[in-house]
This record gives structure tokens, C-alpha cells and sequence, in this order.
């Protein structure tokens, strides 16, 4: 019995200590205590909860007005978020958690709204002169609640103006203002002007609960002693950064125009700022600047001028041919040059084939009147300065029709038979000539056989020879050519050699005054056979008397005509016996002139 007891007892004892450690349930809201929040901040209010597995959440106002913010759940907690924080947040936020369907417990927490994000802003009506009236305005910018603000209006420690706003009833931010007017005295000019606003909530606590602006008090005046300062200076160099700067005496501050006289009298407006800035200056932006400073109360306006210059090395701006670079031969042409530069540049204008100045030129100019294609080329123009000198280029292409054509031949106009000629046809022109071949048929008539500069015939035969004409054209005319291709007979030209060295000899004292070819290449019969004639002749000539031994003739010529033009050997002193043979010369293919 006594150890059922004991058992017993130990149970309760370890039922009643469960209970003892088991969590109450419970609920806190964070922050707990009362909340002071300006306009367009964040606030986040949280609900969190103890002694409950599985508890649900609620969020109110205690007048059931919307909550203005987002609400998330979470197994243990819950947030209200509100951002930003506007006017319809000022409310008591009510937080109610349910454990099972029997527990439920509340907490609330006041939110309370205010805005005073800025200083005043003053406002002082101009005045032209000290004495006349003067109006002071001050605002009030996105305030609430408005109906606890409290503005003054200074001048120094003196309170010109206050006013409050408590019969107004906002229930959003309101911009509000105070306007004063006063006549100032002179001693006035200067004096600060001060907006105190004050927003004293009771029982709020914020920072600040007052904003002070402060302006002083001036006379409208000027502008006045404007002066324009250049960086570097008056004289910046090519490619310098320019900053001109217009600084001016005014209240209220004067409005500033920039302007520029261009060549053409003509006004350019550039900018509507204090400070010009020119980066990268060119010679162009050298002139005449002007800054008109203009105070609109005083209607007042005031100008002040500085004249660039812009130095450096030249820049050729400019290097043309007229009427075009490519032209025909007889066109009249005009080359220009023009630069830019300070100091002025000297303008070198030239051909550059010539190796030598065209000009120098004062305009940068050349005339050809009827150009010809000898003026055709490059022109180089030069500019140079202190600074250096630049140089540019064109070129002139002067068009023109077929000139100067020849004829070459290789070995020669005449030849034997069975070798190889090369005629070769060159022309000047632009466009670069055809170059064409005809070749004169046994009817007269040209006959076109090849196209192209170089002709070459193999192999030369009899029925080879003859005129051949060269033909050279383009779209600008043409030229044309003849050579006369001849075929020498060995044997025949040989002969003539050799006569006329055996006529040379005819009587040991009787020399020929012209020498004579010596080279025996015809065969033995041919010289054996005329020498045995010439021996007999001569024998019967030499033992004749003396009157009749000097009878001879001045001098006789064979020509060969298949030689290029008529090719002629001539001998003096001869016998006149030879003129036996004439008839022989002839039948060999010579021409006997006596």
C-alpha cells in the first residue's frame, strides 16, 4: 500500500513539471512604444507571438480606416510595412493574435505623422533703387500638420512680419506663404532678410522643429564694368583649348549673350553662359567676340569686345584645277592654291617634274592657256610660315592624240633572206595609243596584218619586202608611219664590191682617189672569170699612148636600190672602157650614174 503511494506521488510530481515548463502564449509588437515618422519615410511594424504552435494574425486601425501598407505573414510573426509613410498613416495600429479557436490576445501601438523636410525659400521683389518698396516672400514647402506652423519675418534682430496657420484643418502636406511689404532706407541695403519657420507638434519628438533661410537686402544695379580675360590669351596657337570669360557687375545677376563677327558683317550667336569655350581652335575661329551682358530689372545692357588670333603653321585649304583635272590638249587651265596661317604663308605653287618654283604666286595660281601634254604632271603646293609649312598635291592629265611616232627596225631595213626582222612602232598619247600594222598590197591598197607595237617577221623571204605602215590611235586622232622593209640580194651586192675594187686598179700608176672594199667573199669562178676581163681590157687601155692612158671619166655610181634609200657607191678616175660593162651592170640589177 505504502509503495503505491510512493508511486503515485512521483507521478503528479512529474505531470505538474511539465506544466511548469510549457510556455504561456504571448504576443509584443516592435516598436512597442509610440512612433513619430515623417512623410516619404519607411516604417515596419512587427507582431510576433510565443506559447502557440500554429497562431494566425490581423491587422487594423482602431477606427477601421484602410492601413495604408502591405502585410505579410509569417508562421510565427507578422509585418505591416508602410513605404513610403504618407498623412493617412496617422493612425493607432491594432495587432490581434488567435491561438486555437479559444485564445486570442491584442496589442496596439500609435503612429503619429508629421513633414518639415525643408528650409524656407525667400523671395525678394527687386528694386531698382534704395527707398522704393520691397516685397518679402517666404515659403513653406510640403508641411504638416500645417495648422501648428508658426512663420517670422527679420530683418536683422527687427521681426518685420509672423504669422500662424491654426484654424487650418490639413489632413495632407500643404506648401504655404507669408508675404510682407516694406520700404527700405538706404541703411537697410545689405541687411539680412530672415524666414523663421517653426512646426512645434506637443508630445511629438522630431528634429528639427524650426528652418531659418536668411537673403540680404540690395539694390538692383549695373551691369557694370564688364571685362572679357582670354585663356591663353589674345593670341592662342592652332589646336590651343580657347576659354573666353565675360565677367560683369550686376543685381540680379545679368544675362550673358556671346556673339561673333564673321567676314560677311553678319552676326553668329554662339552661347548664352559667362564662359566661351572653344577646344581644338582653328584659324577660323580667329575674329571680332563679343559679350552683351543685360540686366532685365535695370533694363540695362552692356557690351564688352576682344579680337583671336589664332596662330600657327598653314593649313592649305584649298588646291584645285580648272575646269577639271583631266582635260583635253588646247583647253585653258587655271591651277589654284590657297592657304590659311598666322602669320600670313608664303604659297609655293610648282610642277614638280620641273624641280624648280612656278611661282611663288601672291594668289596661288598657274595659267596655261592651251595646255599642252608637256604641262601635264603633278603640282605640288607649298605654305610655310614661322610655324612650318604643309604641302599638298594634284595632278593635271592632259589628253591628246597620237604624236611623235617612229619606226625601228632590227637588224635592218634590209636584210637577207631567211633572217629575222623586228619592227617595232612607238607613239605618245593619253589615252595611251593602238598601235596597229598594214602593209601595202600589190594593188596599193593598205592591207591591216597585225595589232600591236611590235612586229616580227621570220624567216624572211623575197615576197616580204615592200611598205609597211604604222598606225597609232586613240579617240583623239591619229598618226601613221611608213618604213620600206627591202630584201638584199648577196651575191649582186658582193659583185658591185668587187668590180669596183678591180676598176680601182685598172694601171698600177693610176690610183683611184676613194678607197675601196677589199673583202673577197664571192666565189673563185666569179672573181676569176671578171678579173681575166678586167686584165685584157686593161692591157689594151695601158699600152695605149699617154693622151689616150688619161682619158678616163670623174667618176661613176652604182646604186642599189633594194638597199634603204637607194644606197650609192661611187668611184673616181675610172676608164671609160667600163662603160662597156654598163650594159652588163644594168642586167645585174645596178643603176649607172655618170
Amino acid at each position: 500500500m505504502l509503495k503505491e503511494m510512493g508511486r503515485t506521488s512521483q507521478a503528479v510530481l512529474v505531470i505538474l513539471y511539465g506544466f511548469m515548463t510549457v510556455k504561456a502564449f504571448e504576443m509584443e509588437i516592435i516598436p512597442a512604444n509610440r512612433i513619430v515618422k515623417q512623410v516619404g519615410e519607411t516604417l515596419r511594424l512587427t507582431c510576433n507571438t510565443t506559447g502557440c504552435a500554429s497562431p494566425s494574425f490581423s491587422w487594423r486601425t482602431q477606427m477601421d480606416n484602410p492601413l495604408g501598407g502591405t502585410v505579410n505573414n509569417y508562421r510565427m510573426y507578422s509585418t505591416l510595412t508602410m513605404n513610403p509613410v504618407s498623412t493617412v498613416n496617422s493612425h493607432d495600429y491594432l495587432c490581434t493574435v488567435f491561438c486555437g479557436e479559444k485564445e486570442k490576445k491584442e496589442k496596439s501601438v500609435k503612429v503619429e505623422i508629421y513633414s518639415f523636410p525643408r528650409d524656407p525659400v525667400i523671395e525678394i521683389s527687386p528694386s531698382s533703387a534704395a527707398a522704393e518698396p520691397v516685397t518679402v516672400t517666404c515659403k513653406i514647402l510640403d508641411v504638416y500638420p500645417s495648422h501648428y506652423l508658426e512663420v517670422l519675418l527679420k530683418k536683422g534682430d527687427h521681426v518685420l512680419h509672423e504669422k500662424n496657420f491654426y484654424e487650418d484643418e490639413s489632413t495632407n502636406t500643404e506648401n504655404k506663404t507669408v508675404t510682407y511689404s516694406f520700404n527700405p532706407t538706404a541703411e537697410d541695403i545689405g541687411k539680412e532678410i530672415t524666414c523663421v519657420a517653426k512646426l512645434p507638434i506637443p508630445n511629438m519628438d522630431f528634429e528639427p522643429k524650426e528652418r531659418v533661410t536668411s537673403e540680404k537686402l540690395t539694390a538692383n544695379f549695373g551691369p557694370q564694368n564688364t571685362v572679357i580675360t582670354a585663356s591663353p590669351g589674345n593670341w592662342p596657337m592652332e589646336g590651343d583649348t580657347l576659354n573666353l570669360t565675360c565677367v560683369t557687375e550686376s543685381n540680379p545677376p545679368a544675362q550673358i549673350v556671346w556673339t561673333k563677327h564673321l567676314a560677311d558683317e553678319s552676326i553668329q550667336l554662339l552661347t548664352k553662359n559667362n564662359v566661351l569655350s572653344i577646344p581644338d581652335a582653328r584659324f577660323s575661329d580667329s575674329g571680332l567676340y563679343t559679350c552683351e551682358v543685360t540686366n532685365v530689372v535695370t533694363n540695362k545692357t552692356e557690351k564688352a569686345t576682344v579680337d583671336i588670333v589664332i596662330r600657327g603653321a598653314p593649313d592649305i585649304t584649298k588646291l584645285s584645277i580648272e575646269p577639271s583635272t583631266t582635260v583635253r590638249e588646247g583647253e585653258n587651265v587655271s591651277i589654284l592654291c590657297s592657304a590659311e596661317g598666322n602669320p600670313s604663308p608664303r604659297i609655293i605653287l610648282r610642277r614638280k617634274s620641273d624641280g624648280a618654283d612656278t611661282g611663288p604666286y601672291s594668289e596661288g595660281r598657274i595659267l596655261l592657256p592651251s595646255v599642252t601634254f608637256l604641262n601635264g604632271g603633278d603640282y605640288e603646293c607649298v605654305a610655310e610660315n614661322e610655324f612650318g609649312k604643309s604641302r599638298s598635291e594634284i595632278t593635271l592629265n592632259v589628253e591628246y592624240g597620237p604624236k611623235n611616232t617612229m619606226i625601228s627596225v632590227i637588224p635592218a631595213t634590209a636584210v637577207k633572206e631567211g633572217e629575222t626582222v623586228i619592227m617595232k612602232c612607238t607613239s605618245s598619247g593619253n589615252p595611251a595609243p593602238v598601235i596597229s600594222w598594214k602593209k601595202k598590197k600589190t594593188t596599193g591598197e593598205p592591207e591591216k596584218i597585225y595589232t600591236d607595237a611590235i612586229l616580227t617577221i621570220k624567216n624572211i623571204k623575197s615576197q616580204d619586202l615592200g611598205l609597211y605602215k604604222c598606225e597609232a590611235y586613240n579617240r583623239f586622232g591619229k598618226e601613221e608611219k611608213d618604213v620600206k622593209l627591202l630584201v638584199q640580194e648577196g651575191k649582186l651586192f658582193l659583185l658591185a664590191l668587187f668590180l669596183i675594187k678591180q676598176m680601182q686598179n685598172l694601171c698600177p700608176s693610176k690610183k683611184a682617189s676613194t678607197a675601196a672594199p677589199t673583202r673577197q667573199v664571192l666565189s673563185e669562178g666569179v672573181r676569176a672569170t671578171w678579173r681575166s676581163r678586167f686584165q685584157e681590157q686593161r692591157a689594151q687601155y695601158c699600152n695605149r699612148g699617154e693622151t689616150q692612158a688619161q682619158t678616163t671619166m670623174d667618176r661613176i655610181c652604182f646604186q642599189f636600190p633594194s638597199i634603204p634609200n637607194h644606197i650609192t657607191m661611187c668611184v673616181s678616175k675610172i676608164p671609160a672602157f667600163t662603160l662597156l660593162y654598163s650594159d652588163y651592170f644594168r642586167s645585174q640589177g645596178f643603176e649607172i650614174l655618170i
